[in-house]
């Protein structure tokens, strides 16, 4: 069975600056770590294997310092990494960056079950799941809390909306998005640490790609465009007041009256 896994580096930190031409985040002189919700991602691969055998294969676009995300991935037990890095790449929208992943995995062979995060931190459009699975032409599901049971042909989950909790079967080859509350990921070994050190990173450009029209990725094939980036505007703090019921009741009773 193969296994494959999206995980991305992020800032460590909310703070950050806006090109302001582009509306893409500069992320120079900031410190990156591996996507929260990728972990979860990466620990529900690792069950499903253990579960099923087969092999964990993580990708990750950005650039050379991303080879971080996979070696964090081999200490905690994936078993190979693709760096998708190409200047071509850059400024991808959320659209483009699901296309370019679906090329990249593409070029790889085909995968029976993809799993992703639910949102990265950076970003927070929680939209690339579900356009990568559109891209590729299979089955997907959000929400997904739990996994129940591995089978030959499939798998059965929970999915937890804020409105019900449902069982769901999905067949072979599927997307699972999974929340970052649905397993605790493991702690990186020391073992698989060292030895992931010496583990070659496959490395996947333009050049290796299906499509390799650079007008459809990076900024250039991007859909959205970022075009005026703001703080949010600062609420003073106001005093609490505190009252009884019928004060309270009188007090609101006014502001309402006075619109």
């Amino acid at each position: 069975m193969r296994i494959a896994v999206c995980m991305k580096q992020v800032p460590a930190y909310s703070e950050g600056n806006m090109d302001e031409k582009t509306g893409v985040l500069i992320r120079s002189g900031l410190e990156n770590i591996v996507n929260v919700y990728d972990l979860a991602a990466l620990e529900v691969a690792l069950q499903v294997r253990e579960a099923a055998g087969g092999t964990v294969t993580v990708f990750t676009m950005g650039p050379e310092s991303a080879q971080s995300v996979l070696r964090e991935a081999f200490a905690r037990g994936a078993d190979e990494g693709c760096l998708v890095c190409d200047k071509a790449f850059a400024g991808a929208d959320v659209l483009t960056t699901s296309y370019t992943l679906m090329q990249a995995m593409n070029s790889q062979g085909k995968f029976d079950l993809i799993v992703c995060g639910r949102q990265t931190t950076d970003g927070d459009t929680a939209q690339v799941s579900g356009e990568l699975a559109q891209w590729l032409g299979i089955p997907h599901c959000n929400w997904v809390s739990e996994l129940q049971e591995i089978r030959e042909d499939g798998v059965i989950f929970w999915q937890k909306t804020d409105a019900v909790r449902r069982e769901i079967e999905a067949a072979w080859p599927c997307l699972l998005s999974v929340e970052k509350s649905s397993v605790t990921p493991r702690m990186p070994s020391l073992k698989l640490k060292i030895a992931g050190k010496k583990k070659t990173i496959i490395r996947i450009g333009l050049e290796d790609l299906e499509d390799q029209n650079p007008e459809h990725y990076g900024l250039k094939g991007s859909a959205t465009r970022v075009k005026k980036i703001f703080p949010p505007e600062k609420v003073q703090r106001q005093a609490v007041r505190r009252m009884d019921g019928n004060e309270a009741a009188r007090y609101i009773a006014k502001i309402l009256e006075n619109g």
